[in-house]
């Protein structure tokens, strides 16, 4: 914005927004909520999986010690996020932690889990700890493949002997996504209920999180309602895909709003956002991740804030880092976007 008179203005504008998609979903039968919401967590991960789109923070990230991840999480407890949701334990068959499974990611960090989790214990934070990626994460065949299968599961109940300790071990996190559309496959829902059926068993009280993609295929039927039914999994974090350029903040209430009344029907599943905060340098899926504009952010915040419980976003690491931090990882945007959503949180407490 050119000006402080513009701003005010702008923010202006979106309460006006907001009250209008209230209206709306009274009308159309829906139970929104009236507050704009904040954004409550992150996804999170060590290394990020296509390396084309992380090459501004997956250096850093090597180099991080115990100390960094620390600053770091305490930074994003600082922000105000209180979910993390740490994308992968393993990738590219290397993993994170000690495991028999595959060798081990050489990181300045020699046991970066057990650093992020120690400082989420102080910091409040609640991790939801990944169930990937074991296999070839771009292969559609990870779901499927029992070797994959086995490994995962071994490596949840070995994540939990070494790590369930930890108070900030809170949930699980089902990584290896398929597309609504409009409807999950069976080899989909077979894959979750597997995971879940081990978790359930580990961790009882562990609440279970997929983030599903083809947002703006979804439909409010009686097999998709179904669909929620037959899946053991308590928190749906839908993608709105407006970092990937599927959709924009116009249209995302539309998806959202029938979730909504898909949800309300079912009531067995939280609904959340995973809100896409990036855009990328230049082809999408093909350059770097960089960090959206915020004026693009906060309309996104606003489209989603009365259909979901909370908003997470694809994530802090990478695309906000505060401007002192000493474990800055992302391009120098990234402060810029940290600063502008800070003072923006700052405005909407007073």
């Amino acid at each position: 914005m050119s000006s402080d008179l513009n701003r005010r203005e702008f923010l202006a504008a979106l309460g006006i927004g907001a009250a209008a998609l209230t209206v709306h979903a009274e009308q159309n039968g829906a139970t929104p909520t009236r507050k704009i919401k904040p954004i409550r967590g992150s996804w999170f991960e060590f290394q990020h999986h296509a390396t084309v789109e992380g090459v501004d923070w997956n250096p850093a990230l090597v180099r991080f010690t115990a100390e960094q991840w620390e600053e770091k999480i305490q930074e994003i407890a600082g922000l105000g996020l209180r979910y993390l949701v740490l994308m992968s334990t393993a990738l590219y068959y290397r993993a994170f932690f000690n495991t028999p499974i595959y060798a081990k990611w050489q990181l300045a960090c020699a046991d970066p889990l057990e650093a992020v989790l120690s400082a989420a214990d102080k910091h409040n934070i609640k991790f939801f700890i990944g169930g990937g990626f074991y296999g070839d994460w771009t292969s559609p065949g990870i779901i499927t493949n029992p070797k994959d299968m086995k490994e995962r599961l071994q490596a949840m109940e070995e994540l939990v002997s070494r790590y369930g300790h930890h108070p900030s071990f809170y949930g699980w996190y089902w990584p290896d996504e398929a597309e609504i559309n409009p409807y999950f496959s069976p080899e989909f829902i077979r894959y979750v209920n597997t995971c879940s059926h081990v978790a359930r068993q580990l961790k009882p009280q562990a609440p279970i999180m997929i983030a599903p993609y083809g947002t703006r295929h979804t439909v409010n039927d009686d097999r998709y309602v179904q669909q929620l039914d037959a899946m053991d999994v308590n928190i749906f974090a839908y993608q709105d895909e407006v970092g990937v350029q599927k959709s924009t903040p116009a249209e995302t209430p539309r998806y959202y709003e029938t979730l909504r009344k898909a949800h309300d029907r079912s009531q067995k599943a939280k609904l959340w956002a995973d809100m896409e905060i990036f855009r990328f340098q230049g082809r999408v899926y093909h350059s770097a991740l960089m960090p959206g504009p915020f004026d693009r952010i906060l309309r996104q915040i606003e489209a989603v804030s009365p259909w979901v419980d909370e908003i997470l976003v694809y994530q802090y690491l990478g695309m906000m880092n505060k401007p002192d931090s000493a474990a800055f990882a992302g391009s120098p945007e990234s402060t810029k976007l940290y600063t502008d959503y800070a003072n923006w949180l700052h405005r909407r407490r007073a």
